[in-house]
């Protein structure tokens, strides 16, 4: 199948273009790097031609409560419509564990926005949704530091790879369409606090983590169960300590040249 990739040259799109090209897929990457620009419909029509499959797993470049709103809609209508043109039969959408119980972050307001607009345009869909991913951990990190203090919530947290997420989205965009939503999440449960301490002394930062209940996520307060998939989600099977080693490893490999 031809599958085109919105964001394909971003973490988990550069993952998931290898992973569909590696078993037997054509693959394209379409991102403005490429000259498609979804915002503004730019070489949408021509990247689109013969697609069977359209997997979004592009993200706004502002993270402020309007310009991401504005993004996801209307990133996500011109996708659709010109889906619809080329005879698109299954548009995969990632999206974010949780993020309909979080109306105080702009953020995931405007994930909501764009489900709902998959969910009631014409074309078949599958939407994916992930928790955090291990990568980001430490900018988590940095948005809970004040000073030399990490304030961090503690209730569940589920992180995953971001090659297992790249993997599971490649399955349901080999799939047919779900027409619904699944869930996708780490092997492990943490609380986040311990996780985020766990992430700093491995990386043997000095940062003291304390346990807050005020603590926002993005801006908005979390209970127990926000940032944690449903007893039905598709676990990812990259362990976070696995993961650490792996990066302390690479990281060893970088700075000494090899």
């Amino acid at each position: 199948m031809k599958i085109v990739v919105i964001g394909g040259t971003g973490l988990i799109g550069s993952k998931l273009v290898t992973k569909l090209n590696a078993v037997g897929h054509e693959a394209v990457a379409a991102s403005p790097n490429s000259g498609v620009n979804t915002l503004t419909g730019d070489g949408l029509a021509e990247v689109l031609k013969g697609a069977q499959v359209v997997v979004d797993v592009s993200n706004s470049p502002s993270f402020e409560d309007v310009a991401v709103m504005n993004f996801f809609q209307t990133s996500t209508r011109n996708l659709l419509s010109y889906e619809a043109a080329a005879g698109v039969g299954h548009h995969v959408a990632l999206s974010i564990v949780g993020s309909d119980s979080l109306p105080d972050s702009g953020y995931m307001r405007a994930k909501v926005v764009q489900e709902k607009l998959i969910k009631e345009s014409s074309i078949p869909y599958s939407i994916v949704r992930a928790t955090q991913f291990f990568e980001f951990v430490m900018r988590i990190a940095d948005s809970f530091t004040e000073g030399n203090t990490v304030r961090v919530p503690p209730v569940g947290f589920q992180p995953m790879a971001a090659d297992d997420v790249a993997s599971a989205v490649g399955r349901v965009a080999m799939g047919s369409p779900l027409n619904g939503t699944v869930e996708i999440g780490g092997p492990e449960q943490f609380r986040f606090d311990e996780l985020i301490r766990q992430g700093l002394s491995a990386r043997k930062d000095p940062r003291e983590v304390i346990a807050d209940p005020r603590a926002r996520y993005f801006g908005t307060e979390l209970s127990e169960r926000s940032l944690v998939p449903g007893v039905d989600a598709q676990l990812g099977e990259t362990r976070y300590e696995d993961w650490l080693s792996r990066s302390a490893a690479v990281a060893k490999t970088i700075s000494q040249g090899v």
